[in-house]
């Protein structure tokens, strides 16, 4: 197995170089931090990851949880990473002081999150899971709700989940039917049922804290009538843990990411399931939203960390494995060359390393954004909020996507090595595709991006987003080297522009189904472009990197930096070709398509 599954050497140089993560500190929030403090973040995330998460990849995904008498047996180790990540205080570490956090910028716990992913998914999924529902009850919930339940959380001794998805509804929210009945004794009694829930059950813990949407008896139809509860495995009651009437009634069985259970949950059956509101009553889904948001971003940080394993394994295994000789020799008697040598190989290495650190540059971009907002206000706060919102469904959305392409090319790269279990890859393979699926499918997201983020506000998060991407442009330009490379982007935003304009003056006619039909195809294409605008903002940093003659190491770093820009403005971005052709053509074909037509 390979040795390497994520670069310390990227990161830093995404960090540091193109982030300024360091600049952070300036802020009062985080004025107690350093560069020397966020190294040994890093460092302290790579040591676990090795040490502890790394080991047992395999062995979670061939030892997959257990579903025995109504509970969930999951790998040993899973009470050891969440113990671990409690008392280095991981779970809660963007916390506020007062409530035990560490105040640490997202940009770099992301990073954090990128080795634990990288190290293996489906255990890093346990202790981040806790993180979001946590800071759910955080931001919205009560003194007394925070009190009970956060600490605990924190100390990685209470697992969190969100609980949204129910059998009749699906990703349909409006459909939810879970319903919250009220009493006079401060709780809710709920009854339902939720479905996929990720490690809602499981020994590793000493008990689960769902975050769940429910309908109050009575409360509007839609979307406007979803409330948020706490409704634990185990509710605390006169200083004991009690069952709450939830029960786990079974588990999926996956084609990857098996190390997690995905389960079934019956709310209520005995009539006794109790729910603390969260909040105000009707305000559930935008409460969740924000558990959502930064769940979506992190959905796409875990396809790029599968990703990142999956392409320094082919790596590594493309320097390693000789086989051929290079197409210009004629001799058989020379030996075989490593196929790192042959250029398809190299393509596919190009290619994955351009979806990898391409699509970790622009979630580490939302990762700084997400910071901004959090320590500016007024005008500033709104403007990073705005650009989080456009580029959300971006972030989430092309990593997923194109993460199962690139541990694909990586696969390939192995040839049949690659399709066999003593391999990696195929691991990876299986884990990657939840991605696309997991906090929204990517229909949902290009939905969401053309009926939403670009027309809000009167297209004002679509505007910011091409006035930071022409900040970028604009620099480049003014180094020679890299100067096609901006006027290309400049088309290719010029280009989506166009694109844009045609399909919301079909929205204004009135048309919305056509007007969303291929909403998908227009985030492929804002994808791509986003993409090529990270990987231009990189090589502007790298080539400036250049001209001050650094040490051949760093030197080939950044050359490798440059021919990977090369490669995504050569090979990737032209593909927004087609899809502009397809997106401006609207001529409703798959809303012409009749059910009746698929008949054999």
């Amino acid at each position: 197995m390979a040795e390497k599954f994520v670069s310390m050497r990227n990161l830093k140089f995404l960090l540091y170089e193109m982030f300024e993560a360091e600049s952070l500190t300036r802020y009062p929030y985080f004025q107690e931090h350093s560069r020397e403090i966020f190294d040994l973040v890093l460092d302290t995330g790579m040591r676990l990851g090795k040490e502890l998460l790394f080991p047992c990849f395999s062995e979670m995904d061939k030892k997959p949880p257990e579903f025995v008498n109504g509970e969930v047996k999951v790998h040993p180790l899973v009470k050891v990473i969440m113990r671990e990540c409690g008392e280095g205080g991981w779970i809660g570490a963007q916390a506020a002081y007062e409530h035990g956090g560490q105040q640490m910028p997202n940009l770099i716990m992301s990073a954090f999150r990128c080795i634990f992913s990288a190290a293996n998914y489906s255990a890093a999924v346990y202790p981040f899971l806790t993180t979001g529902a946590a800071f759910l009850i955080l931001s919205f919930g009560s003194k007394e709700l925070i009190e009970t339940y956060v600490p605990k959380m924190f100390a990685g001794e209470w697992q969190g989940t969100m609980a949204l998805t129910e059998p009749q509804a699906g990703s349909s929210l409006t459909d939810l039917t879970t319903t919250a009945y009220p009493t006079d004794q401060g709780y809710y009694k709920i009854k339902g049922q939720k479905i996929f829930i990720s490690a809602a059950e499981h020994d590793g813990g000493a008990n689960v804290v769902n975050l769940l949407l429910a309908r109050i008896q009575g409360a509007p139809a839609g979307v406007k009538g979803i409330s948020l509860f706490v409704a634990p495995k185990l509710r605390p009651e006169g200083g004991k843990l009690v069952p709450n009437d939830l029960q786990c009634a079974g588990i999926y069985h996956k084609l990857g990411y098996r190390g997690s259970p995905i389960t079934q949950l019956a709310l209520g059956e005995n009539n006794d399931c109790r729910g603390f509101l969260v909040g105000q009553p009707h305000q559930g889904l935008k409460y969740m939203f924000q558990m959502m948001n930064e769940a979506r971003i992190d959905v796409g940080l875990g396809a790029v960390a599968i990703a990142s394993a999956a392409y320094y394994a082919s790596l590594q295994y493309a320097q390693e494995r000789p086989q051929g000789r290079k197409v210009t020799s004629k001799d058989p008697t020379q030996p075989q060359v490593p196929i790192i040598e042959h250029a398809d190989i190299k393509r596919m290495l190009l290619f994955q390393r351009a979806v990898v650190e391409g699509s970790l540059s622009l979630i580490f971009q939302c990762a700084k954004w997400v910071d901004l907002a959090h320590v500016l206000s007024g005008d500033e706060k709104d403007r990073y909020e705005l650009l989080l919102d456009i580029l959300t469904p971006v972030a989430k959305s092309y990593p997923s996507e194109m993460g199962i392409l690139s541990v694909s090319a990586g696969l390939q790269c192995l040839g049949g090595y690659g399709y066999c279990e003593e391999f990696p890859l195929e691991q990876h393979w299986r884990d990657a595709r939840i991605h696309p699926i997991h906090e929204g499918t990517t229909g949902i997201q290009g939905m969401d991006l053309l009926g939403r983020k670009v027309v809000m506000k009167d297209g004002r998060a679509f505007m910011l987003y091409l006035e930071e991407a022409g900040k970028t442009i604009q620099e480049a330009k003014g180094l020679r080297e890299l100067a096609p490379f901006a006027q290309a982007l400049a088309e290719a935003l010029d280009k989506l522009k166009r694109v844009t304009g045609h399909l919301t003056g079909i929205a204004l006619k009135g048309e919305i189904e056509l007007f969303l039909a291929d909403a998908t195809l227009y985030l492929e294409m804002f994808g791509i472009v986003a993409i090529a605008w990270q990987w231009l903002a990189q090589a502007v940093v790298a080539q400036k990197a250049l001209a001050k003659n650094p040490a051949e190491a760093d030197a080939n770093f950044y050359q490798g930096k440059l021919f990977t820009c090369r490669y995504f403005f050569g090979y990737e971005l032209p593909k927004i070709e087609g899809l502009a052709a397809r997106l401006l053509t609207g001529d409703g074909l798959t809303v012409a398509m009749k059910q009746e037509f698929f008949q054999d």
